[in-house]
């Protein structure tokens, strides 16, 4: 099977052949931690997890390596520090904004169904020399002056662009037509306005090591380039690897530096052989914007989504297009997930059944291999949906494997997907009406794994309305208005009676029984048993 990926770099879509394929190599920019991980954010998370499963799915497992880094140093995070923690010092106030930071992170990523990537760097742990010898940026700064690319000037390091011929390729950006703008700081003492810092001197009040040049800081691209070379350097010494990953406002100019710094330090002819890049995301076909109203961090959407709805609906669309993010969607891709955990759940995860040549998810596998198109591969999962919503066990399981290799988490608990609110007992309708956000907020917060103590914050919140949370085998909630044990009671004396009024043909008392049961949140279904004789059975209004 050929693996076919986009490259940016050439603008064609070509077979994928790795340096070594007993250790294929792949680094993505992640995030910087200043702040929580916006919704857009989540894509570029999601889709190289979808490729890095690809690939440990063709290559093995134990035979990938996938990097994606911490940026822990950044005027963002010092500016943060210092609003929030003003009475720290300034380091320690740091460590308090990107610890907090990382870490939701993480747990953010881990409730989207990402797998840990191979190594996760901090930028700080990469700035000087280390004891391991890996890559650090002060070496990597030093190589660039010794071989001609950097220059000392007004106190800072830079890199001379005029010094690679091709700079600019990755964008498509001639260095004669670019015009220092906004994003390019235009400075005396730059030999040429693109000119872009390694290594800037830190005042007093901000964070700083000690380097040949001073007491300072790096540059943004640095860290990438350093970072990159220091997990997936060849054993040959060149430090060339395979994919190089992340969203298209990347390309430039970070992207474009670091295949500069990279490239130069080393003395090679590529920084990676193939360049990835996601499209952008908008918010209900507008530009995320904290002034239109419609920016959303990942952990604002997961306090009301499964993290395989947003999952799912990152998917829907291909990775190279625009993704409008919506409400409407978010809730198609929730019924969707419910109808496929109805059918899959008793089959679904690594306990319930071990994976084998028969069940493997080669159906998606062939349709992913192709520049990872995820809306043909989910139109694939909907078909054996279908199938196995028709067939046997060999069919759900089949269904299984492949949802489980698509990253999807909870298709074991149905009750997790459910929307609205169910309950039971008189009087309980206006209760539900009323604790419904509630509801949806702890299906999610069951299914994104949170804390122990927010889920009995939200159980204690919708309980103080006067109803008990019941949670179902498959994860349904319930809304219990008195004791279950009485209502129990009630609802199977009112089933035989309606039972008599039918067999005497009272409909009129039959149906009076039927809505006093539904006005308590049951429905009924009749129907005959073995030997041909009515029966009725009752269950929960979903």
């Amino acid at each position: 099977m050929e693996l076919r990926l986009y490259d940016t770099l050439t603008k064609e879509k070509r077979g994928f052949t790795p340096i070594d394929p007993s250790n294929v190599r792949m680094y993505v920019c992640g995030p910087t931690v200043y702040d929580f991980a916006h919704i857009g954010n989540a894509r570029p998370v999601i889709v190289f997890d979808v490729l890095f499963r690809l690939l440990r799915h063709l290559y093995g497992a134990d035979h990938v390596t996938y990097v994606r880094n911490i940026t822990d140093v950044d005027d963002k995070i010092n500016d943060r520090a210092a609003r929030d923690f003003p009475g720290l010092p300034l380091n320690e106030a740091i460590r308090k904004v990107t610890e907090k930071t990382a870490d939701q992170f993480q747990a953010d990523v881990a409730a989207l169904g990402c797998l840990p990537p191979t190594h996760q760097p901090r930028a700080t742990e990469f700035v000087l020399p280390r004891a391991d010898g890996r890559t650090d940026m002060v070496t990597l700064i030093k190589q660039l002056i010794a071989r001609g690319h950097a220059y000392e000037a007004g106190g800072e390091v830079l890199f001379d662009v005029r010094s690679m011929p091709d700079y600019g390729a990755l964008s498509g950006r001639k260095l004669d037509e670019q015009k220092a703008g906004a994003r390019v700081a235009v400075d005396a003492h730059k030999r040429n306005p693109a000119d872009f810092v390694l290594w800037k001197l830190s005042s007093e009040n901000e964070p700083g090591w000690e380097s040949p040049w001073g007491r300072g800081r790096p540059g943004w691209h640095i860290e990438c380039s350093a970072m990159s070379a220091a997990y997936l350097g060849g054993p040959d010494g060149k430090d060339v690897f395979d994919i190089h990953g992340g969203g298209l406002d990347l390309i430039f100019p970070h992207h474009e530096n670091e295949i500069a710094q990279s490239r130069c330090a080393h003395g090679t002819p590529a920084m990676a052989n193939t360049w990835m890049h996601n499209g952008f995301l908008q918010v209900e076909g507008e530009k995320m914007s904290k002034s239109l109203g419609n920016f959303f961090t990942i952990r604002q959407l997961l306090d009301k989504w499964p993290g395989d709805v947003l999952r799912l609906q990152m998917l829907m669309t291909s990775y190279r297009e625009p993704l409008d993010w919506t409400d409407t969607r978010a809730m198609q891709a929730n019924l969707e997930l419910e109808d496929w955990a109805h059918v899959v759940f008793p089959y679904f995860g690594k306990d319930r059944y071990k994976p084998s040549n028969d069940y493997s998810p080669l159906s998606i596998i062939k349709t992913l291999a192709d520049d990872l198109d995820t809306p043909n591969a989910i139109t694939k999962l909907r078909e054996l949906y279908q199938r196995a919503k028709r067939g046997g066990s060999s069919e759900k399981i089949e269904f299984a494997a492949c949802c489980e290799f698509f990253g999807f988490q909870n298709l074991d608990k149905p009750g997790l997907f459910q929307f609205g609110t169910s309950g039971i007992g008189t009087g309980s309708g206006r209760l539900l009406f009323d604790n419904a956000d509630r509801v949806q907020s702890l299906r999610a917060a069951y299914a994104n794994s949170a804390p122990p103590q927010i889920i009995s914050a939200i159980t204690a919140e919708i309980e103080s309305t006067g109803v008990k949370v019941e949670i179902g085998q498959d994860s349904t909630i319930t809304l219990v208005l008195g004791s279950r044990d009485l209502i129990d009671t009630k609802i199977n004396r009112l089933v035989a009676e309606r039972a008599e009024a039918r067999a005497r043909k009272d409909f009129k008392e039959s149906d009076r029984i039927r809505d006093e049961l539904a006005a308590m949140g049951v429905v009924l279904k009749d129907g005959k048993d073995a030997d041909g004789k009515p029966v009725t059975t009752w269950e929960i209004a979903r």
